[in-house]
């Protein structure tokens, strides 16, 4: 009955999916009776509701030595609330087809839920007891905390997560964005029940939450269900203050030697926070460069010319205390050298030499066609809503997004990339046994 009800859900998701892409996206702010905020996008197409929201506050706020706080917070809040332990808690969503979702990055702790209308007021009902009254039970945070053991130890051995890791350390030092969001076995192993309850105590506040809903629910009924799972909550959080920074590095590459056929390559370098106002610029200038797939010329030079690698790309990582400018490639060892030779290669054309018109053209083509497809679930629509009010882009902002990206020129593009494309300043991780690599680099071994 469960599976059958879920195969249901997913079968109404796909057809949301279909309705709305042709749809335009009519935001409406409601305020319920207590006072919680949410941006709603209604469409009675089909009986399903998704709700996304976010606390400001994830891994960076976790305290020292306690690396991976959020991260097992998120993990047991669908785990027992209230008088509910957590079978209790799982068969009432079970039972209901109520899909409930803990996530935590290193700047928040998100939520994702999906319900049948019907059985939305037992929805919010349900994430309201997890955000007022999670238990922790000792059993729970037993077993979720194994689990992250089991992660971490898998994660150990991926190539792209040991780079992913060392790149960040080494970048950021002592900052708390050098720490894994999961943490270490020492970490999670320190973490005990009143440091979670801090968490909630601290964060989970009716000013620290942005509320996205989209689906088959009207102003005034949602009014009512938030109040059900927000109003509740302490006015103001407590949150910790984390300083701004930028990335640093002591030398070029690292190399993490690991005796695998191929090594995987993570690079990046100083980059832009949402709110630069040459954010816009630098989306499509990372179109050309390595963020338009086979478009661009990265995938141009690497793999259609040279078949040094399956895939490489480059994409912006913005923080709210740091932008990232970040990019990955996997190769045969004895191709590593030639590939960051290639790669660094292309960063500095663009950044000496610039872009044309025909590829301003095509990225600005591609990006705003491509923008209606960020828009095709609902989930993802509840999604983009809480994005737009987490860097306060204004309720029109669907409208005037692609407004945005055609209005960036040739010379904006160019002056961008002498900006971000400095190639001295990109550092490099690579985990595996890499041969050839440039001699003007230098280079460290990592532990």
């Amino acid at each position: 009955m469960i599976r059958r009800v879920l195969a249901s859900l997913a079968v109404l998701a796909a057809v949301f999916m279909t309705s709305t892409k042709s749809r335009a996206v009519e935001i409406q702010e409601v305020v319920s009776p207590g006072g919680v905020i949410a941006w709603l996008v209604e469409d009675n197409t089909v009986p399903l509701i998704s709700v996304e929201f976010e606390f400001g506050g994830g891994g960076a706020e976790d305290p020292e030595g306690k690396a991976g706080l959020s991260y097992f917070v998120a993990g047991l809040l669908n785990e027992g609330a209230g008088d509910l332990d957590a079978q209790a808690y799982q068969t009432q969503l079970d039972d209901r087809a109520i899909r409930l979702y803990f996530d935590a990055g290193a700047d928040t702790l998100s939520g994702s839920m999906q319900t049948l209308s019907e059985n939305a007021e037992d929805a919010f009902d349900l994430l309201g007891l997890a955000l007022r009254e999670p238990r922790f039970d000792t059993d729970a945070v037993e077993r979720v905390r194994e689990q992250i053991f089991a992660i971490q130890r898998r994660e150990s051995e991926q190539p792209r997560r040991i780079a992913a890791k060392h790149w960040l350390k080494n970048s950021f030092g002592e900052h708390p964005y050098g720490n894994s969001r999961k943490g270490t076995t020492e970490t999670i192993a320190a973490i005990k029940r009143d440091d979670m309850q801090q968490v909630v105590d601290q964060r989970f506040a009716l000013d620290n939450v942005l509320i996205g809903v989209v689906g088959d629910i009207d102003a005034e009924t949602l009014g009512l269900l938030l109040d059900a799972a927000f109003a509740d909550l302490p006015e103001e959080a407590d949150r910790r203050p984390i300083r701004s920074t930028s990335i640093s590095k002591e030398t070029d590459i690292t190399i993490v030697s690991k005796d695998v056929p191929q090594s995987t390559v993570v690079f990046g370098t100083k980059g832009l926070r949402r709110s630069d106002p040459d954010w816009y610029t630098a989306i499509v200038m990372n179109y050309v460069l390595g963020g338009g797939g086979f478009s661009s010329r990265l995938m141009e030079e690497v793999r259609r010319k040279r078949g040094l690698a399956y895939g490489v790309s480059t994409y912006l990582a913005p923080r709210d205390r740091a932008g990232l400018y970040m990019g990955s490639v996997a190769t045969q060892n004895a191709r590593v050298g030639e590939s960051i030779a290639v790669i660094r290669d292309e960063i500095a054309r663009l950044a000496n030499d610039g872009i044309s018109e025909e590829e301003l053209t095509d990225a600005k083509t591609y990006l705003t066609g491509s923008y209606p497809l960020r828009f095709g679930t609902s989930d993802a629509i509840a999604g983009q809503l809480v994005g737009i009010q987490r860097y306060g882009l204004g309720m029109n902002f669907i409208d005037r997004r692609n407004d945005y990206i055609n209005a960036v020129t040739l010379e904006q593009v160019n002056r961008v990339a002498r900006r971000l494309l400095q190639t001295e300043e990109f550092y490099w991780v690579i985990v595996g046994q890499p041969e050839g690599l440039p001699g003007d680099l230098t280079q460290s071994l990592a532990n």
